[in-house]
């Protein structure tokens, strides 16, 4: 993974700033994984669970046509970016592959009874994750996708599982306690590494396996991300310290995410979550917004141009040059584009990402380029971690806690009081 900043010469001062204080925070990641107190940092290393998650992914795809994972935010975004590699939610591809996976990841009650009326539930696999195991839109989902099985006749130990926090002496679990009262399989969440981080976990994991993607790739290009902070590396040759660094010193309230890849369109969505939820607190923070290439050449980038110079853009692509189907010089003469004759598709999305950040920059807009080698397992598990370390080391640079959401919960206890009538 390459990574280039272009940088406001006026900012530069600033940036120098931010970037030497990330060193007690590099310091600080190197003794937690030492000491093992930040499990995810642990997480690249890990494959004593690799064969569990194996067997359940084996399990799940047994006989399925329709595999649907029922949870929200943390709890799904990691496993679409993952699943996107094999083709789910790509236009057209993810109807295509079998078993077909839905993940359910926004509680609506048109869309969510269509689906349970339409689904072929003697062939579909239900997959509960909720790390606490109180998420309310996800235990509405369980509760109501077991009724429905039970009414088709069906008996539900057989099509459902579950990813939940162990049980804790005190502690409640509605899902863990609801998928035992039907003796259904479980794997733990692990309580040490929160939602939004839990991609590399088998959270994330498990669909990837259920997609056949290579689990040890995806946590190994994960330590290729780490390597520079555990080998004791200055900032400036840590990618995740320079990034976070730019990010604070660019003083821009808007960050995004531009993605020029298909497989890289759920990743931009887990992206805006993780930024967003980990360092909007305390009145700090900045916007994440996700964009997708070249699709959004044609509707946000006259404003990303010509607009107000408020944010911090991020370009992500990808080897496209030379791919994808030829085109035909008869026809492109025809319809006035001579130029594409015997060019192919992708040598447009390549030229389009290239004049993309080359545009932004002489308009006078902060941008980055990160190219990934390619979009597989290794590149991709090295992006998430490269963008969660960025994520925490931002957070110290700003002085808020990246792992915990209080906003979020104070909404959660408001909605359940409104429902039961408070």
């Amino acid at each position: 993974m390459s990574l280039q900043q272009n940088i406001d010469k006026a900012k530069a001062a600033g940036f120098a700033d931010a970037l030497a204080r990330t060193a007690p925070a590099l310091e600080k990641l190197r003794t937690q994984h030492k000491d093992g107190s930040l499990p995810l940092l642990r997480l690249p290393e890990k494959r004593d669970d690799v064969s569990p998650i194996l067997g359940f992914a084996s399990l799940l795809r047994d006989g399925a046509t329709d595999i649907v994972f029922l949870g929200t935010g943390g709890s799904s975004l990691g496993g679409q970016t993952l699943a996107q590699l094999a083709g789910h939610a790509i236009p057209a591809l993810g109807a295509l592959r079998t078993p077909r996976l839905h993940f359910l990841d926004n509680l609506d009650p048109e869309s969510f009874g269509a689906a349970l009326n339409q689904l072929p539930l003697k062939t579909t696999r239900f997959v509960a994750i909720s790390k606490s195991g109180g998420t309310g839109e996800t235990l509405m989902q369980t509760i109501a996708a077991i009724s429905e099985v039970k009414a088709a006749g069906l008996d539900p130990h057989e099509r459902f599982f579950g990813i939940s926090e162990p049980a804790k002496p005190g502690k409640a679990n509605g899902l863990r306690t609801l998928l035992e009262s039907i003796d259904v399989p479980l794997l733990d969440h692990d309580p040490g590494v929160g939602g939004r981080f839990s991609v590399l976990t088998n959270v994330g994991i498990l669909p990837a396996a259920v997609c056949g993607l290579d689990i040890p790739a995806i946590r190994g290009g994960a330590g290729d991300a780490l390597a520079p902070i555990l080998a004791g590396k200055s900032p400036a040759e840590v990618p995740s310290a320079v990034g976070a660094a730019l990010s604070v010193a660019i003083q821009k309230p808007i960050t995004v995410m531009m993605a020029y890849a298909d497989k890289l369109e759920r990743f931009t969505r887990w992206y805006v979550q993780l930024w967003a939820e980990s360092l909007g607190k305390d009145g700090k923070g900045t916007t994440p917004v996700g964009a997708l290439g070249p699709v959004d050449q044609h509707s946000q980038l006259q404003l990303f141009n010509a607009g107000p110079r408020d944010k911090l853009f991020t370009i992500v692509t990808v080897p496209a040059a030379g791919k994808g189907p030829k085109i035909d010089p008869a026809m492109s003469k025809l319809v006035g584009e001579a130029g594409f004759g015997g060019k192919t598709v992708g040598d447009l999305v390549a030229a389009q990402g290239r004049a993309t950040a080359e545009t932004l920059a002489k308009n006078g807009c902060p941008v980055r380029t990160i190219h990934l080698e390619k979009a597989d397992e290794r590149h991709v598990g090295a992006l998430l971690m490269h963008f969660m370390l960025e994520t925490i080391i931002a957070a110290h640079l700003i002085g808020v806690d990246p792992f915990d959401q209080p906003a979020v919960e104070e909404g959660k206890v408001l909605a359940k009081t409104y429902l039961a009538g408070g």
